[in-house]
């Protein structure tokens, strides 16, 4: 209820955000201190987007897609500009942008979370006081986080957190008490509301877990240079519980991250250039900020997720124990396996959050439950979609002895128990409901996949399903997202039986 009551105020007070955002011209340097000439750029700030358009008011779907357009308003380049002291080319940056972005007009200032990680951009940017135009810069930062504040509470994910994140360094800056203390109030109070004592994150996503470790980091570092070395006193449990869970699902050789719900390529203050692929700098840094945790090295649970790993092989599996926050994949039981720096089974991804209409993405849905390594029954979903991102009718969850169980609004249940060896799997689906048939499926690592009798083989790994009834396997074709706006085919594994089947056991060995 809480989230909806926030909405519902969001929704009241726009037409006083509307007013609160006023036009204004665009804001001229020098940012950085330096006269430098600025030529426009051929940076494409805008996409399909009316860069004159007030952006309360901008439609952010029908025009296309604006998360690329986002990534490319967040300045990611210009820190590095300022570490190796091109202030130079910062400046010619940061004065074309500025210019034909003017305050409250066009994408770049539709979200306020965009704003917040933008302003944290700018500061990690500073190498001193910020001047007259950085200042006025900052400042309608500042404006447009909080005239929006309850949409990014109402989210429970890393809105909240990014957008207090970006307010405090504002008011840190900008020598505004007010707004640094709301800031610091409202990182802290999102931070320990999304944040579980076991490091968990209330949005189900490695990547976005990423993000808010990136956040919190340079936030706090920003933080205890003004403030003092016991400044984030108040949030450091949580922060370093959370550097641990990344840890954990991290592969310590590449520093990939298995592609867990809702995700796109997020990587803010990539100071070290890794990119998307490789979180081993992210990680590095937020130890360096928060300390470590001592980590479970065989079995874990934490919120929403239950952990193994037996020599090279690691399994996740997606609980939704306790289910506190919304789904945004119909993901419950999903199970990720690895072997060593291999993503054996594995999740589709997001592809896009505003797909293109064109032939390619007609009828792929990586967020429906058909595009995880789980049950269906009937070939329906669990859940209706009520919106782009929410669905209705949660399942019923609880943690069983080594595994999880759900049982959605139709009376389907279905409880999944892992195993896991040094060079085997074993997982066990046991599935109760008034269903005609169920279809388990494994999304395979891409590669020269066999299917001999009841098992289906490659280099390397061999898969057997079993039931209690006939069962019928195939190997067929799905999709999945190596990279955010992109598809690529993945070989998986279909298991079909009918009622009264009860359980389906996978068995998978690997190669010693």
């Amino acid at each position: 209820m809480w989230p909806v009551l926030l909405h519902v105020l969001h929704r009241a007070g726009r037409r006083g955000a509307r007013r609160a955002l006023g036009d204004r011209d665009p804001l001229r340097g020098p940012f950085f201190g330096t006269a430098a000439q600025v030529p426009v750029t051929a940076t494409d700030w805008h996409g399909p987007f009316d860069p004159a358009r007030h952006a309360l008011d901008l439609p952010l779907f029908a025009p296309g897609d604006i998360r690329p357009i986002w990534e490319v308003n967040r300045l990611g380049g210009l820190p590095a500009l300022a570490a190796r002291g091109d202030w130079a080319a910062a400046e010619r940056l940061l004065r074309d942008w500025a210019a034909r972005n003017p305050p409250f007009r066009g994408p770049a200032w539709a979200c306020g979370q965009e704003c917040a990680l933008r302003a944290l951009t700018l500061a990690i940017s500073l190498d001193a006081p910020p001047g007259a135009a950085m200042r006025a810069l900052l400042d309608a930062h500042a404006r447009r986080i909080e005239a929006t504040r309850f949409y990014a509470l109402a989210q429970d994910n890393n809105h909240a957190v990014s957008e207090a994140a970006g307010l405090l360094a504002c008011g840190l800056l900008l020598g505004d008490a007010k707004r640094e203390r709301r800031g610091a109030a409202a990182l802290v109070r999102t931070t320990q509301r999304l944040v579980t004592p076991c490091g968990a994150f209330a949005q189900p996503s490695a990547r976005y877990h990423r993000l808010l470790l990136d956040t919190l980091a340079v936030t706090v570092r920003l933080w205890r240079r003004h403030r003092g070395a016991e400044a984030d006193r108040a949030l450091r449990a949580r922060a370093a519980a959370a550097t641990a869970w990344l840890a954990r699902i991290m592969d310590p050789v590449t520093g990939r991250l298995p592609r867990l719900g809702p995700e796109d390529p997020s990587c803010f203050a990539d100071l070290a250039g890794t990119g998307p692929d490789d979180a081993r700098a992210s990680l590095a840094r937020a130890q360096a900020v928060f300390g470590a945790l001592p980590l479970a090295t065989d079995v874990w649970v934490s919120a929403g997720w239950r952990g193994w790993q037996a020599g090279r092989l690691r399994a996740i599996l997606r609980t939704g124990v306790p289910q506190r926050f919304r789904p945004a994949h119909a993901d419950l039981l999903h199970l990720d396996l690895w072997v060593g720096a291999t993503n054996l089974l594995r999740d589709g991804g997001s592809g896009s959050y505003n797909p293109p209409n064109d032939a390619a993405w007609q009828g792929v849905d990586l967020a429906a439950a058909r595009a995880h390594n789980l049950v269906t029954f009937d070939d329906a979903e669990p859940m209706p979609r009520v919106t782009r991102f929410l669905f209705a009718r949660w399942p019923r969850v609880h943690l069983i002895p080594d595994g999880a169980e759900t049982r959605d609004a139709r009376g389907m249940t279905h409880a999944r128990a892992v195993t896991l060896g040094a060079h085997q799997a074993r997982i066990e689906d046991r599935i109760a409901g008034p269903f005609r048939h169920a279809t388990l499926r494994w999304r395979l690592a891409p590669g020269a996949w066999r299917l001999l009798g009841d098992t289906v083989e490659s280099d390397g790994a061999r898969i057997a399903i079993g039931a209690d009834a006939p069962v019928r396997l195939r190997l067929t074709d799905g999709f999945e997202s190596p990279a955010y706006g992109s598809l690529a085919r993945v070989p998986v594994l279909e298991a079909v039986v009918a009622a009264p089947a009860t359980r389906f056991t996978t068995c998978i060995d690997i190669a010693a």
